[in-house]
Order: structure tokens, then sequence, then C-alpha cells
């Protein structure tokens, strides 16, 4: 075990986290998630050395909107998944609260027996509003776990919209959680979100609820008839499930395996992996480049001022663009120079 004063060394860290020392395990992530250049130039180094021990676990997206249930479906998961001789790492793509900047989700006093398990490592990753962000950090803290010999990684996130489609890039199956609903029984749920799921589960079906959780699974089944797989060859899971009593989850897992070993056979689960890896390099990309745009004198002024201007009708977005853009390649160094 490393002492938690000492500052560490790169090959520190590695020693560390392919131990599974999950106190070193923290502080890799914490490195990663530092703004400071030296830190990051030390992230890199990590993330680089660690690379050849990841890629060999599922990957498992987890959504539903607040109060369906995550919490304690995803601590029973777990500890199920535990029980069949596998090691479980929570990750939350956590987007605070705007108001308070306080994190919204990933409280680890909400999954106590699962964050007291040695076979088990939970890390929320508040983003204090910025989701690109925590979803970038995410992905690199998967790539630790893994190192780490969590062969199970569940990503969290609340049900808000795009960090959804956020998560859905970053795994390999993607579970939607449901409640059984007061009148509407498919609660409104987005079209863009079922099609994107590989099984939805309907939650605390369970006393009074059991009718009510079975007409919901009965209009979620009807209403995928009219979407197209967004696996292919994959037709998603739809069921009920009690996280509090424990029916339903061993299903979970057996979907979970079955999709899996489907893809697997199929070529399709190494396929999205690459597709997803090339998809974060050029996110990355993306988020550096403007970076490096805003960071020249006076840029991230004249955006505010373009964005004033676009908003108030004043000209088109089109040649606010262009405007900055010509201000910028008067403000680089000639050998860095855009070309039009």
């Amino acid at each position: 075990m490393v002492s938690a004063r000492k500052k560490l060394s790169t090959k520190d860290f590695v020693t560390g986290i392919l131990q599974n020392d999950r106190g070193v395990l923290a502080r890799a992530i914490t490195l990663i998630e530092s703004r400071s250049s030296a830190h990051q130039t030390q992230a890199n180094e990590l993330l680089t050395a660690i690379m050849p021990h990841t890629g060999s676990s599922i990957r498992v997206g987890i959504s539903g909107a607040p109060g369906v249930g995550k919490s304690t479906l995803i601590e029973a998961l777990g500890q199920h998944i535990i029980s069949e001789g596998h090691k479980v790492a929570v990750l939350a793509v956590d987007p605070s609260s705007s108001v308070s900047g306080g994190s919204i989700l990933g409280d680890k006093t909400r999954m106590e027996k699962l964050a007291a398990n040695p076979e088990s490592f939970i890390r929320p990753s508040p983003s204090s509003g910025t989701l690109g962000g925590v979803a970038q950090k995410t992905r690199e803290s998967t790539l630790l776990c893994e190192a780490a010999g969590y062969d199970v990684i569940i990503v969290e996130t609340v049900g808000v919209g795009q960090s959804e489609i956020t998560v859905r890039s970053m795994v390999d199956f993607f579970l939607l959680l449901q409640i059984p609903g007061s009148g509407d029984e498919l609660q409104g749920i987005k079209k863009g979100i079922i099609e994107i799921a590989d099984a939805i589960f309907i939650n605390k079906a369970d006393g009074d609820n059991i009718a009510r959780a079975e007409l919901a699974k009965k209009e979620i089944e009807s209403a995928l008839h009219y979407l197209p797989l967004y696996t292919k060859g994959w037709q998603p899971k739809v069921a009920t499930c009690s996280a509090l009593f424990g029916d339903g989850i061993a299903e979970i897992c057996q979907t979970i395996e079955a999709f899996k070993k489907q893809t697997k056979q199929s070529g399709l689960f190494v396929d999205r992996r690459k597709q997803q890896a090339k998809a974060w390099m050029h996110n990355i990309l993306s988020e550096s480049l403007r970076e490096f745009f805003l960071g020249y004198p006076g840029m991230s002024k004249m955006l505010d001022e373009m964005e004033h201007e676009v908003t108030a009708g004043k000209i088109p977005p089109g040649l606010a663009v262009q405007k900055l853009l010509r201000t910028f390649r008067e403000q680089v160094p000639e050998d860095i120079s855009l070309n039009d």
C-alpha cells in the first residue's frame, strides 16, 4: 500500500494500479482529472503505460430519470456480478447541479454495501456542468479501472438527455431503467433514448406496482417494433425488475452476457470499440482546437461579441464564424497560419 502523502512517479502509479491498489487508482483518476499541464503530461505517460492492460472488460452504461432507483439497482447488480467471480467498477458521468454546483449522482453513501466490498470500486466524477470534459475523463478512468483488473465497468448517468448519448458512445451495452408510470406508461420517453438502449428494464415492479410495470413493459415492447435496431442483429430486451427485492437482477446479468457473446461472435463488439476510440480522438482534437483558438488574445471576448450579434439577429452565424477565423489568422504565428 502506497502512502497517501507520497508523491507518486508514473512507475509508482502503474505498479499500484496493476496490483489493484484502490488508493493509487483513486489518486490516478484525480491526476487525469487535473487541469495542470504538469499533471496532464504525467497522466498521458500513465495512460500510455497501462494501455496494454486495458480492453478486457464489458462496459455497461446505466441511465434513467432521477428517482428510478439506479443506485439501488447498481448496488444489487454489482453484488450479484461479484458473487459470480467478477470485479466491478462504477463510474459516474455526473453533470453537477448548475445551481449549487453539487453532485447529483454517484454518491457512495447510496451504495454502502457495494462500496465496502473489496472487489468493487466506486468513483463519482462531478463535471461542474461540463459534460464533454467529464466524459473524456470517464473514458480515461475506464482504462485505469480495466488495468486494475475490474472486468465489469458500470457507467452511471442521470436521465437528462444529452448525457445518455454521451454514455452510449463509451460503453458496449446500454441499459435504460424506467418505473411504472401514472397514466402515461411510456413516461414521455424520448424516441432517441429508446433507440440507443440494448435493454429496458422497468424497476420497482413490486407490490401494487406489478400490474403497472407489466403494462409499461407491453407499451415499450410495442413502441420498439416501430424503431430501427441500434445494435445490428440484437433485439432490445424489455423486462421488469425490483432492485429493492433483487428480482430480475440475474436476468439483467444474463442479458448482458448474451449481448456480449452475440456481438463478439459477429465481430460487432470489437468494431464498435474501434469506432468509439476513433470518435474519442476526434472529440479531444475538437476540444483542444477550441481551447487553442480561445487562448489567443481577444478571441474569447470576440466570441462573446459575435454570439451577441447572432442572437440579436444582426448577422448570420456563418458570417460570425468567418469574422472569428479571420481575426484568429491574424493572431497566429506564420508557421502555423491556417490556409483558407
